[in-house]
């Protein structure tokens, strides 16, 4: 039997490597959590990034040696009806964390970031070459 190369967005080990062994309960790196459309501009990358359910409260940016990391989380609703169960749970309950790398010359400053109906939009502008300033430097003749 040959393996069909097209699997359709079906991955075997997708099912796999999510098993708790491989995984840490409270914290996910998965991409699918954090949907991200980025666009290029004239002098800026515009990053929208999907976090429906999220409280702006519960959402983090950090930029650190060159990367732009993004957590966010939520805990789990508490059901007030003790007679209920769920028979499936599809939305994500914990934290979520996703880096991009920005480039080493990006400041903290210059990153602009807003938060409304469940996006994040991160506006990071492009690096632009610093100029050298040219100072004459003498050497001192005794």
């Amino acid at each position: 039997m040959m393996l069909n190369r097209r699997n359709y967005g079906y991955n075997l080990f997708d099912e796999l490597f999510k098993d708790p062994f491989f995984t840490n309960s409270y914290e996910q790196s998965d991409t699918s959590l954090m949907k991200t459309d980025i666009q290029e501009k004239n002098d800026y990358y515009m990053l929208d990034i999907e976090l429906p359910g999220y409280q702006k409260e519960n959402v983090q940016a950090e930029l650190k040696d060159g990367y732009l990391t993004i957590t966010a989380s939520r805990t789990e609703e508490a059901s007030s009806d003790d007679n209920s169960r769920y028979l499936r749970r599809e939305r994500f309950a914990g934290t979520c964390k996703r880096s991009f790398y920005v480039g080493d010359q990006v400041e903290q400053e210059d990153i602009k970031a807003g938060f409304k109906d469940g996006i994040l939009k991160i506006c990071i502008p492009k690096e632009i070459p610093k100029k050298i300033e040219e100072k004459p430097t003498f050497i001192q003749i005794d």
